[in-house]
């Protein structure tokens, strides 16, 4: 029996009966209207994109899966735990065909025969103790795994946050001058001797020498500008989470933000503690949130930092919504002096996160044909996407 964590059940068969005569509430897009109609008369606060996700979901629910259209609704209109009791009476009062949300039914019967303990939820769970069943653990976290940046309330972002740091950011390897025994065309010749040298002087086997490969160098840049505003914080966790990496030697990950002017913050989030070093960031760049000079902080990176051998044969990811303040044809010629600098340029901009979203603002549009990869960044899946994004890269 579905039961939520204020300890009320799902509806039964019982209720599904009159649920046969509730008219447009038997379909998908009815049931949903009914849902959110009822949840927002209770106080509840329910958005048209909840809704909009929700009658998609029912679409692949069949109108007799009671269970199904429970979970999905509940998953999708309810945004806090405090939410769940009030969905509850209004589902029950949706499927008994009625305008107005019911009181809870907790003597309801197990839905379609089945105990409390749906999923392997056990009796100490239904009662409000015990951990969620992980079902609603893993729905919970595709619904985070969605969310935009900018609608993340402290909870959610907090969350994120620790997501975010679990991500391992690989870059594609490239061949180093060092060499090391291996199957390649290099002779060995001081290990070959010492063969020959335990076989009288014969030599039965030549041994060879192979470069090493070791990952390409990550440059990250950020936009902190005023337009990024509530994208800046989580890209500039994932700078840390690469430079955080095991896997990946010392000084191999470089982090710049810029606004109107560019700051280097690899020093700052060297730091183990994750907050700490995010704090320290922000006091180092004087222009967070303020006006944009895409042009000049990506000119200075390459004139200045690409002579220093930072960018020679990275991977540079720029994270930036494109909107230049300054001139655009200006834009266009440092993107393309950056790009010639490094092995491939990244370009992440949270609004292409939005399907209706096409990148003819000047600025975008003069800096696009010298990118390798544009990609968005407006949610924790599009990050996962340019992780794998990042070690597809040849």
């Amino acid at each position: 029996m579905p039961v939520s964590a204020a300890g009320q059940t799902a509806p039964d068969d019982g209720a599904q009966r009159g649920a046969d005569g509730a008219g447009s509430a038997a379909d998908g897009a009815g049931h949903v209207a009914a849902l959110a109609a009822g949840l927002r008369r209770a106080g509840v606060p329910v958005g048209t994109g909840q809704v909009t996700a929700c009658a998609a979901a029912l679409a692949d629910v069949t109108p007799d899966d009671v269970a199904g259209r429970y979970w999905t609704g509940r998953v999708c209109l309810c945004a806090e735990p405090t939410h769940l009791a009030v969905y509850d009476r209004v589902f029950a009062a949706v499927l008994s065909g009625g305008d107005e949300p019911g009181e809870p039914q907790p003597e309801a019967a197990p839905l379609g025969g089945v105990d409390a303990g749906v999923d392997g939820l056990s009796e100490d769970a239904a009662d409000g103790g015990g951990d969620p069943p992980a079902g609603l653990l893993a729905m919970a976290h595709e619904r985070l795994r969605h969310r935009r940046f900018d609608t993340l309330d402290d909870a959610e972002r907090a969350e994120v946050d620790r997501l975010i740091g679990a991500l391992r950011v690989a870059t594609p390897p490239r061949r180093t001058r060092r060499r090391t025994p291996g199957p390649g065309d290099d002779l060995d010749l001081a290990r070959t001797l010492d063969r020959a040298m335990t076989l009288e002087g014969e030599v039965l086997e030549f041994a060879r020498l192979t470069r090493r490969r070791r990952p390409r160098p990550l440059v990250v840049v950020l936009d902190v500008s005023g337009s990024m505003a509530a994208f800046a914080r989580p890209l500039l966790r994932f700078g840390v989470a690469a430079g955080a990496d095991p896997r990946r030697a010392p000084g191999r990950v470089e982090v710049f933000a810029f606004g109107t002017r560019l700051t280097r913050l690899t020093d700052a989030l060297a730091v183990r503690d994750p907050d700490a070093a995010l704090a320290d960031a922000a006091a180092r760049v004087v222009d967070w949130d303020g006006g944009t000079r895409i042009a000049g902080g990506l000119d200075r990176l390459g004139r200045e930092w690409g002579r220093r051998g930072v960018l020679r044969g990275a991977v540079v990811v720029v994270c930036s919504d494109g909107l230049e303040r300054g001139d655009p044809d200006r834009l266009g010629v440092a993107v393309a002096r950056l790009r010639r600098r490094v092995h491939r340029l990244v370009w992440v901009n949270p609004l292409a996160g939005d399907p209706r979203y096409e990148p003819t603002q000047r600025g975008m549009a003069a800096a696009l044909p010298h990118v390798d990869v544009f990609v968005p960044g407006h949610d924790l899946a599009s990050l996962e996407d340019l992780v794998d994004v990042l070690a597809r890269l040849r």
